[in-house]
């Protein structure tokens, strides 16, 4: 029966063995010989988890999750191994694992089994154990009498041993939706802004015109690398002092270790003061060699103070390493600089241990918390179970041993050295306006956590989204931190051998995880390390730990939340994008990476565009206005606790939420800014209707004006045509005036009888006017308008009547009836005899 088998590329579904299994993902209950992988099937190439570009390449089937007791299939893609509960096909957060984030792998055999699997006789007895670079240790068990584990070991050696760099998942995924931007440009414009000039912007053309050379009063950007000739792990772009020429900075070179020579990173834009680094000095064994060169590029860092007239400021040359290492570093032709060499000038040991003993104290500080953790690889020996009410048989001396084991792994002490050394150095810069340089050995691990976390101390830009990328962007990848010697990455100046030595076992006073601290439960046969030639260290992840201890400290200055640097984390450990791929800028520039591999920046900034500031990754405790200048902590809060986020989210995870806090607070920020939104709706809604008010007033304001004159024009139509009346009938004629407006005229002639209608004539405006109806009739002669003997032709059968004579007389109504209303017509002249 095989148990794992590559897939096909016909469509398969995922499903379950026909036989029902009760109480799945439990040792004693799963029966494993009716477990038959053959009637799984599936099309995983339609699993909702799959990124872009990956596929599945192996599935096993029946296997144990050892950390949770749960059952379920085990999947390898070209990008990691995947988990699927067997119950709820759901992906296990703790199982799944980017290939680039696992340390190393073993094959274990159970020896002497546990009470819980003692009855059962087809309890496994091979397990694998993955260790992570996230501090997760994972062991699956396979089935006992299949080749399960050893199918799945040749798969994972295939997967992370490609031949080529360009094989990474990074390269196969490509760019898709989060390219790259060149990151010269962004170097650039982190250089225009220290040097006060934000208002230029780089541009590719600056960089291949070499035309970027900006300065200020004091310092200067140089191009004289920007082939990489000067120093192949610095920057294609330095920031020096103006007064020192390009050839002086050649001589220099030769002086410092790995031609690391001193440049500045920050520089304080109101007293001058700057932050350099370097490498260790090439003085040798007697500490005897000088260099001229050097000299005087280190104390041009002593520019005047502001306001003192002729006083130069004071100069600390920090080493971050102990005393002892700095000398014995000079039998290799290293060493540390001498006081008296240099211009106002105090020498610093820090005392910080190099990366062994890093590397060390992360794999004790992991295997504590594997021992200690609600959540073990073997599934039972945590001194913490049931969700941290309980601890191991009750003894309290149980709970001191596993305290003491915490400190004895070392790692919050060299935590603690860290922050103490960046501490000082911020103060140093900020109280007393001094400049500092500071350097290790090669100047690429120790000088870079200590430049780049004093720089997020003095400087708030560094404390916003922007800043943050801005100077990991500057400290840690433009200035040759080598990523893929300390996270474990192929490199490829390695030109395509990346192989994964054998780990021995080693002797350790430490305990080590339950898996392996007992020889008569479990034997580790082989192993397998994502790091070659002893370089393998978590320099950055301690960077990381450092800068969530101030925001432990200083809650709301920073813009984003410690779910943040945990997202960030994971994105670089699982080498699914291509911008902490290599050692330095320019095997990034030889691979192309800008241009083939998809950015880390890019892809985190669209997870917070969906959500606005209320994202996980906004600290909703942010005020910029409160912490606007460098934070300076004193001794006292420098004591350094574990980083819940990180640290226990996979050894505690049902430990009560460190970031319950923030989740609330950020739940009412977003209700707040919902009842935000929907107030100012109401007042928008509020500001319509009262526009709509005044809208309806003026109209209200204009028929009233418009009745007013409506009602004066009938006011004067009704006078107008009782004088007209009364003008009429004095002729003898009866005027008669209907309802709609209509006048009849009624001229009696002896026995005959005749009426005449005067029409309405429109006025403009739509409106009768009476004046314009009478003054229609009188233009003519009267006869011919109102007598019933005048012929067609418009003659008068009596041309010698009296009316004939009187018409014109109506001449003058047309103009002025106010003047006709006051003529003399006595009353008598209207009543009937």
């Amino acid at each position: 029966m095989t148990a794992l088998r590559p897939l096909s590329g016909r469509s398969r579904s995922l499903r379950c063995s026909s036989e029902k299994m009760e109480g799945t993902g439990s040792w004693d209950v799963l029966e494993w010989t009716k477990l038959d992988s053959a009637s799984w099937s599936g099309s995983y190439s339609n699993l909702d988890c799959l990124l872009e570009s990956e596929r599945i390449i192996f599935e096993a089937c029946g296997v144990i999750l050892i950390n949770t007791d749960e059952a379920g299939t085990l999947l390898l893609s070209n990008f990691r191994i995947l988990f699927l509960s067997e119950g709820t096909r759901k992906l296990i957060p703790l199982g799944t694992i980017p290939f680039v984030a696992i340390e190393k792998f073993n094959k274990l055999a159970l020896k002497v089994q546990s009470n819980k699997y003692h009855n059962n006789e087809n309890a496994p007895t091979r397990l694998l154990q993955v260790t992570g670079k996230d501090m997760r240790i994972v062991v699956y068990g396979f089935r006992p009498g299949t080749k399960q584990r050893r199918s799945v070991v040749d798969a994972l050696l295939r997967c992370n041993k490609p031949e080529r760099v360009w094989d990474l998942y990074a390269f196969t995924c490509g760019p898709s939706k989060f390219g790259n931007t060149n990151p010269k440009e962004r170097l650039l414009n982190e250089y225009f802004r220290l040097l006060g000039k934000s208002s230029q912007r780089a541009s590719m053309n600056m960089i291949k015109d070499g035309t970027f050379t900006l300065s200020n009063d004091l310092w200067r950007i140089t191009n004289l690398n920007s082939n990489y000739d000067l120093c192949q792990s610095y920057p294609f772009a330095l920031m020096v002092p103006k007064s020192i020429s390009d050839e002086e900075l050649i001589q220099t070179s030769t002086f410092r270790a790995r031609c690391r020579l001193p440049v500045i990173s920050w520089c304080h834009p109101g007293s001058g003061a700057v932050i350099a680094r370097s490498s260790q000095p090439l003085v040798g064994l007697m500490m005897n060699m000088r260099s001229t060169s050097d000299e005087k590029l280190v104390t041009s860092f002593c520019t005047q103070l502001a306001g003192h007239k002729g006083a130069r400021r004071k100069l600390y040359i920090v080493d971050a390493r102990p005393r002892k290492n700095a000398l014995a570093n000079g039998a290799k032709g290293g060493g540390s600089e001498s006081s008296s060499n240099y211009l106002q000038s105090e020498i610093v040991f820090l005392g910080i241990d190099n990366i062994h003993a890093m590397r060390e104290s992360f794999s004790r500080l992991r295997d504590y918390l594997d021992m200690h953790g609600t959540t073990s690889s073997d599934g039972t020996s945590s001194f913490l179970r049931h969700g941290g009410w309980t601890w191991g048989g009750g003894n309290l001396s149980s709970m001191s041993a596993s305290v003491s084991l915490l400190g004895d792994s070392g790692w919050l002490s060299h935590i603690q050295s860290i922050l103490a050394g960046v501490a000082w150095i911020a103060a140093r810069v900020a109280m007393e306006s001094a400049s500092v340089l500071v350097h290790c050995s090669d100047g690429w691990d120790r000088t870079t956590q200590l430049v780049s976390l004093a720089c997020l101390l003095l400087d708030p830009y560094y404390r916003t989204f922007s800043g943050f990328q801005a100077l990991v962007e500057k400290d840690w990848l433009a200035f040759g931190h080598p990523f893929s010697d300390r996270v474990g990455m192929p490199n490829v100046s390695e030109s395509g051998n990346f192989e994964l030595p054998i780990q021995s076992s080693s002797a350790r006073s430490f305990p080590s995880s339950p898996v392996r601290q007992s020889p008569g439960s479990a034997a580790a046969q082989s192993s397998s390390s994502s790091y070659g030639l002893n370089n393998y260290s978590p320099i950055f992840l301690q960077w990381l730990d450092c800068v969530s201890q101030l925001m432990r400290m200083y809650p709301s200055a920073f813009e984003y939340s410690p779910t943040f640097l945990v997202d960030f984390t994971d994105c670089l450990l699982s080498g699914r994008f291509g911008n902490f791929l290599c050692n330095s800028e320019k095997e990034r520039q030889q691979c192309g990476i800008s241009e083939t591999c998809g950015c880390l920046w890019a892809y985190l900034a669209d997870l917070r565009s969906s959500g606005g500031t209320s994202h996980v990754h906004c600290n909703p405790f942010y005020d910029s206005s409160r912490y606007d200048g460098p934070l300076l902590p004193p001794a006292a809060a420098l004591a350094p606790t574990l980083w819940p986020q990180f640290h226990l989210r996979w050894a505690c995870p049902v430990e009560p939420n460190a970031t319950e806090t923030e989740d609330q607070c950020r739940a009412m920020t977003a209700k707040y800014s919902e009842m935000k939104k929907e107030k100012e709706e109401a007042e928008r809604k509020v500001d319509e209707l009262s526009s709509a008010v005044e809208s309806l007033s003026e109209e209200l304001l204009n028929e009233r004006d418009i009745s007013h004159a409506a009602r004066e024009s009938a006011k004067r139509a009704t006078k107008e045509r009782a004088v007209i009346s009364r003008a009429v009938q004095s002729l003898g004629c009866k005027v008669k005036f209907t309802k709609n407006g209509d006048c009849t005229v009624e001229v009696e002639d002896g026995p005959r009888k005749c009426s005449h209608s005067i029409p309405q004539k429109p006025s403009e405006n739509n409106t009768t006017d009476v004046s314009e109806s009478i003054s229609s009739v009188t233009e003519q002669n009267v006869c011919e308008a109102l007598c019933p003997l005048s012929t067609r032709e418009g003659m008068c059968r009596r041309p010698d009547a009296g009316c004939a004579q009187i018409g014109s007389q109506f001449l003058g109504l047309k103009t002025n009836f106010e003047a006709f209303d006051n003529l003399c017509v006595y009353d008598s002249y209207f009543t009937a005899e």
